[in-house]
């Protein structure tokens, strides 16, 4: 079965531009996955964290990969850019999620689809309604239906 998902990105340390172009070009490569499409790259500042402005973008792929293996192969694009973990929120070199996996709903201990913030981050929500705009939230309903509540999140496409 192929499904269609969309994988937001970001980061903040070192080259984060460059990072965030890298890992698009990873998805295209992804066993199992083909690139649809990707979003303009956008400057946001960090929330709940500190450190520099993130790159944020997002990707739209289509996929036969089962939603875990897809999110351990982007924990793997994620680790060869040296993503570490040592804090929530922590700076990074690379941020890969899955924000939406079909019209799926996943609580697993691993994996929360859709993204558990994915309503609440204007740097979500402006790029994946670039890709998608009429794309429904599996259990909230239209994604641009949010887009009021993040209006005070700055956000400046590259």
């Amino acid at each position: 079965m192929v499904v269609t998902a969309y994988i937001g990105i970001g980061a903040n340390l070192g080259d984060a531009r460059a990072n965030v172009q890298d890992a698009i070009a990873r998805l295209a490569r992804l066993p199992g996955a083909s690139l649809v499409d990707a979003s303009s790259s956008y400057r946001t500042a960090p929330i709940a964290s500190s450190g520099d402005d993130y790159i944020n973008a997002v990707a739209r792929i289509t996929t036969t990969l089962p939603a875990e293996e897809l999110l351990l192969a982007l924990h793997a694009i994620e680790a060869a850019h040296g993503r570490e973990r040592p804090y929530r929120n922590a700076p990074r070199t690379l941020d890969l999620d899955l924000l939406l996996y079909g019209d799926e709903r996943i609580a697993s201990a691993s994996l929360t689809v859709p993204h558990p913030r994915i309503t609440e981050r204007a740097f979500v929500l402006v790029p994946l309604l670039e890709l998608a705009p009429a794309v429904v939230v599996p259990g909230l309903g239209l994604a641009q239906d949010y887009l009021a509540s993040v209006a005070d999140q700055a956000i400046s496409q590259l």
